[in-house]
C-alpha cells in the first residue's frame, strides 16, 4: 500500500545510520519530531462533495473521502507539512479513474458544461504543486490516469513503443524488457511518477547523457482537450513550421489530457556499469566532467558531487570502517579534505564501453583524479531511487529535507551555485537556526549543466513555524536564481509554486504567448488552473 502522507510503499523505509543521525546534530542541532495525523482523523475532516457526477461518468468517479486525501497533494515539502498536520486545505470532490481516451472525452464534456475544473493525476510526485486543487469556488474533480497503464503498440522496425499515459516507470521498463527495449528514462521519482507525467512536466532521466531528456523521447501521442482530440504524428524530424510536440511538452495539464504517449525507444545494451572517481577539489572536478561533456565522452550518466555533498554522502553511507579505510587511502592519493565525488554510468556495447571507460581514465589521470572502480557505483545503483525514502528517516527525528534544481550555462555554474548555497545556509540565521546544504551537478550539456542542490533545517516548534522557515529559504533563493541566469526548473516542472518566478526567465512577450495559448484550448480556466501561468 502506497503512504497516504509521505513517499513511496508503507512496507519500505530506509534507515538512517546512527553517524548519520550523529553528523547532522552537529551540524544543525538535534531535532525535535512533530506529532503526525492520522489518515482516520483527516478522513473524518473531509467535507461533502460539490460533484453530482451524470449518469455517463458515474461509474468512473470516487466520492469516498479517503481516496480524495488520497489524490488532494503531492510530494513537495509544504504537501508533506499538510499531510503530516492533516491540514490539507482544499480536496478534490471526487477522482475519475478513466480506462481509455473515450472516458477522458467524456469527463472533459462533463467538465465544460457544470463548470467543474480538472486536474490531471499521473503518480502523484509532483515537487511544485501540479496536482494541488486552486483556491478557487468551482468543484474539482482530480482525474487519475492510473488504470491507463499498458504497452498499446510496439513498432520494432521504427522503435517506437505506445504507452497508455498512467505507466508509471517500473511497469514502462518491464513490459519494454519482455521485448528486449528500453526507453531508458530514470528520473529518482521513477517507481511512481507515470510517462505522461514526464511528458506534461518536461522530465529528465539520470542516464539523459545516453537516451535522452524526456523532449528527445517522446514522439507523438494523443492528448483530449476542451476542443477535440489532438493526435501528434510520429514523424522523425519536420521543417514543417513550429512543433506540436513542443506546445504539449511541459504543459502540465493547462491544454488538455495526456491520454496516450508514443516513445522513441532502444534495443536493451549488451553491458552497463557504474563507477565513482574522486579529485581533489571542486575546480579540477568540474573542469573534469566539462571536459568529458564536450569531448562528447560515451557516458550514460555523470553526477559530480561537491565537496559538503561528498562528505554527508560517506557519512550517511554507514560502514564506518570501510569508509575510514577509503578516506585514508584517498587522503595518501591527494584526495583528502575537500574532495567531491564523481560517479559515472558506461552503457553499450562490450567495445563501445571498454573505450568509454578509457577516456575517463584519462581525464582523471589528467586532473589528479583517484578511479575506485566499481564497488560505490554499484551501490548508487541500488539504492538510486530509494533516496526520497530518507525524508520520512530525517522526518522521524526532526528535520525537514527539500531541494531546489536550476540549470545554467558553464562560465556561471559556480556564482549560481555559491550564490544558492549561501543564501540557504545562512536562511534561518535570523531564528539562529543553521541549514546543511549540499549540491551536486546532475544533468550535463556541452552548453552547462543542472546544479542540484539539498537543504536540512530542524522543524519548528510547530508545523506553522516550519512552513514558514521553508517558504523564507525557498522564495528568496528562487528569486535568487531566476535573477542570476538560471532557469527556475530544469526537470521538476512549474506548477504553481514556481510559477510566480517564470515570467523572469520567458519575459513579457514569452509569457503572453503562452497564456493566449493556453486560452486558446481552455478559454474557461478549466483545466488545472493557476498551474504553470497565474
Amino acid at each position: 500500500m502506497r503512504r497516504w502522507n509521505g513517499w513511496g510503499d508503507d512496507q519500505f523505509s530506509l534507515e538512517l545510520p546512527k553517524e548519520g543521525q550523529a553528523f547532522l546534530d552537529e551540524r544543525i542541532g538535534q531535532g525535535q519530531p512533530l506529532s503526525d495525523a492520522t489518515l482516520e482523523a483527516v478522513c473524518a475532516g473531509v467535507p461533502e462533495s460539490r460533484i453530482s457526477p451524470a449518469p455517463e461518468i458515474q461509474h468512473l468517479v470516487d466520492l469516498s473521502p479517503e481516496t480524495r486525501v488520497r489524490h488532494a497533494r503531492g510530494q513537495s515539502l509544504p504537501d508533506w507539512l499538510a499531510m503530516r498536520s492533516g491540514d490539507i486545505g482544499r480536496f478534490p470532490d471526487g477522482v475519475a479513474l478513466p480506462r481509455s481516451s473515450e472516458d477522458v472525452q467524456a469527463l472533459l464534456s462533463y467538465a465544460q458544461n457544470h463548470g467543474v475544473q480538472l486536474i490531471p493525476y499521473g503518480g502523484g510526485t509532483s515537487v511544485a504543486g501540479h496536482v494541488n486543487p486552486a483556491d478557487t469556488d468551482k468543484p474539482v474533480l482530480t482525474v487519475s490516469l492510473a488504470n491507463m497503464n499498458q504497452l498499446t503498440d510496439l513498432d520494432r522496425e521504427s522503435q517506437i513503443a505506445t504507452f497508455g499515459a498512467g505507466t508509471p516507470g517500473p511497469l514502462v521498463e518491464s513490459q519494454l524488457r519482455a521485448h528486449g527495449y528500453t526507453l531508458g528514462h530514470f528520473p529518482q521519482s521513477f517507481e511512481l511518477s507515470t510517462i505522461g507525467g514526464w511528458v506534461a512536466s518536461r522530465s529528465s532521466g539520470q542516464q539523459s547523457l545516453r537516451y535522452g531528456r524526456i523532449e528527445q523521447l517522446f514522439a507523438g501521442g494523443r492528448i483530449e482537450t476542451l476542443k477535440g482530440t489532438l493526435e501528434i504524428p510520429t514523424i522523425p524530424a519536420s521543417s514543417a513550421g513550429p512543433d506540436i510536440r513542443e506546445m504539449i511538452l511541459g504543459s502540465e495539464g493547462r491544454m488538455g489530457i495526456i491520454t496516450e504517449v508514443k516513445v522513441r525507444v532502444s534495443e536493451l545494451a549488451e553491458n552497463e556499469s557504474f563507477h565513482v572517481a574522486f579529485f581533489p577539489d571542486w575546480d579540477s572536478a568540474r573542469t573534469a566532467c566539462r571536459k568529458l561533456v564536450q569531448h562528447r565522452t560515451q557516458l550514460s550518466m555523470l553526477r559530480l558531487s561537491n565537496p559538503v555533498e561528498t562528505e554527508t554522502q560517506l557519512a550517511l553511507a554507514g560502514h564506518p570502517a570501510l569508509i575510514g579505510l577509503l578516506e585514508r587511502f584517498l587522503a595518501f592519493r591527494g584526495a583528502g579534505q575537500g574532495k567531491c565525488m564523481m560517479t559515472f554510468g558506461v552503457t553499450g556495447t562490450r567495445h563501445q564501453c571498454k573505450a568509454s571507460l578509457a577516456q575517463v581514465k584519462a581525464i582523471c589521470k589528467e586532473y589528479s583524479g583517484v578511479y575506485t572502480g566499481t564497488r560505490m557505483g554499484e551501490k548508487w545503483a541500488e539504492k538510486r531511487f530509494a533516496m526520497p525514502y530518507l525524508r520520512e528517516a530525517l522526518w522521524q527525528i526532526g528535520y525537514a529535507v527539500d531541494t531546489l534544481e536550476t540549470a545554467t550555462d558553464w562560465s556561471n555554474v559556480d556564482n549560481l551555485m555559491h550564490l544558492i548555497e549561501s543564501n540557504l545556509r545562512d536562511g534561518l540565521s535570523g531564528e539562529q537556526e543553521r541549514t546543511h546544504v549540499f549540491t551536486h551537478l546532475s544533468h550535463f550539456y556541452g552548453q552547462g549543466c543542472s546544479i542540484y542542490t539539498t537543504y536540512v533545517f530542524r522543524v519548528g516548534d510547530n508545523y506553522e513555524r516550519t512552513l514558514q522557515r521553508w517558504q523564507k529559504l525557498k522564495h528568496s533563493t528562487s528569486e535568487l536564481i531566476v535573477n542570476n541566469g538560471g532557469t527556475i526548473s530544469h526537470q521538476h516542472g512549474v506548477g504553481k509554486d514556481h510559477a510566480p518566478y517564470l515570467p523572469v526567465e520567458k519575459g513579457e512577450l514569452g509569457m503572453e504567448a503562452i497564456r493566449t495559448l493556453c486560452h486558446q484550448f481552455d478559454p474557461d480556466t478549466l483545466l488545472n488552473p493557476k498551474t504553470l501561468v497565474e
